[in-house]
């Protein structure tokens, strides 16, 4: 007798979920996969999963619903087993998750690095975090600069941000502006890809992360994986670099997948050390001695830079900060509001009576945020929302602490002064020190390929 396929529920974010999916589930048939939920990403829900990315199991391709409707979705789809695909959330929250899911009848599953790690033929360096908004990208960056002067061709592979027409972001290559505009990139993208592209790496990104390797591999020497929220990595990394943030000292244990990254680290960086508490610091040292000795620690500051400081000085101004840093990264300042008081801003202005649809909807999901605007843009109305919203606000100056540089998307009526950031490494061991000691044991030199043997 055959027996009969399991039927799963992926619950994700339009990121890990399919990912998982991709490596476990699409060529499985053992299981059938009837859905993914969305959480975290605002108007994603309601899509399907594209035939094109689903596979020959699934020609109509898989329905996306809201995570609203976990448990009716479990019953009435007489749903087997939920795989937990989604991160930078508590502990608590993925219990709650699992407690929500036994209660109906199915199985509760979280997936591990040897089912999803993707191997790739050439090194990996992964730079990851124990929280969203720790500095990853401005390590990225350092990353591939010393690795460009060591002469070796640097592949960024971005984590994904499918936001829009999946169909089209099965394996995207991002070498120019041109290429953004072009793939109707969102703030969020933009502010991870502009970065790289303006340093002149080349990044991939996009949906099924097998093609978007071996499209790295094909014209890299290196793989550097730039990490998005506190994800694990999608490739089998040769060196693990883990961010931690004091200023939310003891996230690095209560945080899913971050508590992960931190038992696994090689290196950590232990960053803003010039603006954190110094018993914070010392807690987060604490930590780090007692569940991962092993891995070294590398000191950083992220210092801030301000175009025409002056500006700032005795104004009433609006900070603008990075959207997922302030929302499920549960930040309250950034950058801008750091920059706002050093150059002695006379007051920071509140955008919350001024704003409009979704961006009013944001500051009612997530009211930590307090007097700053996150900004939001996963698609052109949440775009259009933010600029109504800060035309809005009677402000003298507007400070804008977004990697991305607002201003080519959003139409700023009002003076502007932008924040810029980048890692600051305090003694040694530095970054240079461990990347150069990582080479020299890899056998890697530039138009050569690697030692795998040992691998």
């Amino acid at each position: 007798m055959e027996r009969a396929r399991t039927r799963v529920l992926i619950m994700g974010a339009a990121g890990r979920d399919f990912h998982n999916f991709n490596v476990v589930f699409r060529g499985d048939p053992t299981c059938e996969v009837v859905a993914f939920t969305a959480a975290q990403i605002p108007h994603i829900e309601g899509r399907r999963y594209p035939p094109e990315l689903a596979g020959s199991f699934y020609p109509e391709g898989i329905p996306i619903c809201a995570e609203s409707e976990l448990e009716s979705f479990i019953e009435k789809r007489e749903i087997g087993q939920v795989v937990f695909s989604y991160s930078d959330v508590s502990h608590e929250h993925v219990m709650h998750a699992a407690s929500r899911v036994i209660a109906r009848g199915a199985d509760f599953k979280l997936l591990g690095g040897r089912a999803t790690m993707l191997r790739s033929t050439k090194p990996v360096i992964s730079v990851c975090a124990v929280r969203t908004g720790c500095g990853k990208s401005p390590v990225a960056r350092k990353i591939a600069g010393i690795l460009r002067r060591e002469g070796l061709r640097v592949g960024v592979v971005r984590h994904p941000m499918p936001y829009g027409d999946l169909s089209k972001q099965i394996a995207q290559r991002f070498a120019s502006f041109q290429d953004m505009r072009a793939a109707d990139c969102t703030i969020e993208e933009m502010e991870e890809y502009e970065p790289h592209l303006s340093k002149g790496d080349v990044v991939y990104a996009g949906v099924d992360y097998e093609k978007i390797l071996r499209l790295a591999e094909a014209e890299a020497d290196i793989i550097v994986w730039d990490g998005g929220n506190n994800d694990l990595p999608f490739f089998v990394p040769d060196l693990e670099i883990v961010l931690l943030d004091p200023h939310r000292a003891g996230d690095e244990l209560t945080y899913f997948p971050g508590e992960v990254n931190f038992l696994r680290a090689q290196v950590f960086i232990l960053n803003k050390l010039d603006t954190a508490d110094p018993e914070k610091v010392s807690r987060v040292r604490r930590n780090i001695q007692r569940f991962n000795s092993k891995a070294r620690v590398i000191d950083a500051a992220m210092p801030v830079s301000v175009e025409d400081a002056d500006k700032i000085r005795g104004k009433r101004v609006l900070v603008i900060e990075d959207g997922p840093t302030l929302t499920h990264g549960g930040m309250s300042f950034g950058a801008g509001v750091m920059a706002a008081g050093r150059y002695g801003a006379g007051e920071l202005v509140d955008p919350r009576p001024f704003a409009v649809g979704s961006i009013r909807e944001t500051f009612e999901a997530y009211p930590h945020i307090g007097k700053l605007l996150p900004a939001i843009g996963y698609g052109e109305q949440q775009i259009r929302d933010l600029e109504e919203t800060v035309r809005r606000v009677p402000c003298d100056l507007v400070v804008i602490g977004t990697p991305v540089d607002l201003r080519r998307i959003v139409n700023i009526s009002q003076p502007t002064a932008r924040v810029t950031y980048e890692l600051q490494e305090l003694g040694k061991p530095d970054l240079e020190e461990i990347l150069r000691g990582f080479l020299a044991g890899s056998g890697l030199k530039p138009g050569t390929e690697p030692n795998r043997s040992e691998r």
